[in-house]
This record gives structure tokens, sequence and C-alpha cells, in this order.
């Protein structure tokens, strides 16, 4: 297992890695169960580029690439990012930490799918978004998805962290196919626009 960021929660978890974790999805697939709900939301946003951050495997920037989305992934944990490289060498796959990854360029859009928001480093989750900000062109969408609930990063906080960098919330959902948020929820997907 990897352990190159010291504090990193998703690095120092215990929970299955790399190609074990990547068969959980082939077996819900096989199942019959839609797999695809963030690239089904990001492909709606009439976005034609996206920087997959914390892509793990690479399951949501694959599914991105085949509806047509000009894609690129980030992930600190080199287990999942080898599976991801040997599903699709056609991504552009970097190994990086989200709170000081430069590509170089900008995205019209950024999608954390799985939870990325409260598996990063505690108390980067404002330089991460500050990063995740500039890599996106003005006007461009921030997407994250992620679990509420005692002891994790709660919406307000994740608001004004976002707001700080320059993001501005536009919509949020209780999940991927945009059921609408209560405050009950027990999930969020939160889309921030860069001024």
């Amino acid at each position: 297992m990897d352990r190159e960021a010291g504090g990193n929660p998703w690095l120092n978890a215990e929970g299955p890695r790399g190609a074990e974790y990547d068969e959980r999805f082939a077996r819900l697939a096989a199942q019959g169960h839609d797999v695809h709900g963030e690239a089904d939301l990001m492909a709606s946003l009439g976005l034609r580029s996206v920087l997959d951050a914390g892509c793990g495997t690479g399951r949501v920037a694959i599914e991105m690439s085949r509806r047509g989305l000009e894609v690129a992934g980030v992930d600190l944990d080199t287990a999942m990012l080898g599976v991801a490289r040997d599903k699709a060498p056609h991504i552009e796959w970097t190994h990086a930490d989200l709170v000081d990854v430069d590509l170089g360029r900008c995205f019209d859009g950024v999608v954390m799918a799985g939870n990325v928001m409260i598996f990063v480093t505690p108390g980067t989750e404002g330089a991460v978004l500050a990063n995740m900000a500039r890599h996106l062109e003005v006007g461009g969408l921030l997407v994250a998805g992620f679990s509420l609930g005692r002891d994790r990063l709660a919406l307000d906080a994740y608001d004004e962290l976002a707001e700080a960098t320059g993001l501005d919330l536009a919509e949020r959902w209780a999940d991927w196919a945009r059921t609408p948020f209560v405050t009950a929820a027990e999930y969020a997907v939160s889309i921030h626009r860069r001024r």
C-alpha cells in the first residue's frame, strides 16, 4: 500500500486498492447497476474538457472520454492510477497531490467524485479547492460529490472555502442523478462556477 503522503486519510485507510477496488464497480455493472452517474452528469453540462481530480482507477474519466470529452486524471494513489493507465493509456494520467498539481492548462470542468474532498489531507481542503479553481477556465464548473455526516467536511465550510477561491455555488443535489437536496441528505453533489 502507498504511504507517500503521511496524513492523507485515503492512503492511510484500510480497504481495497487498484484492481480489487475496480472489480467492485465491474460487479455492480454486471448486476445491472448504473455505475456512470458521474459521467452522465458531467456529459450533460456541455463541457468539452474535464479534469478528473482524484480519478482513482479512472472509471469516471474513461467513461467521459468514451462520450467524447477531452479528459485528464490526477490521483495520489499509485495503485489506483496504475489500473487507470492500464485500462486507458490514451488518457493523460498524472500522479500528484491535488493540493499542488500543476497540469499547465485549464479545463471547462473539474470533477471530484467518490468522496475526494473527505479524503484529502485534513487542513488542505481550501488549498485543494484553490488549485482546482486555478485549473478552471473563467466560467468553468467544479463538480464535487461527497458524503455528509459528523466529523466530515460540512457543506457550509465547503461553500465558504469555495467562495474564498473564486467559486460560486450554482447547483446542489443529493446525488449524481440530480435528486433534490434536502438538509437531511447524507450525500451532496455541488456545482460551483469559477468567477
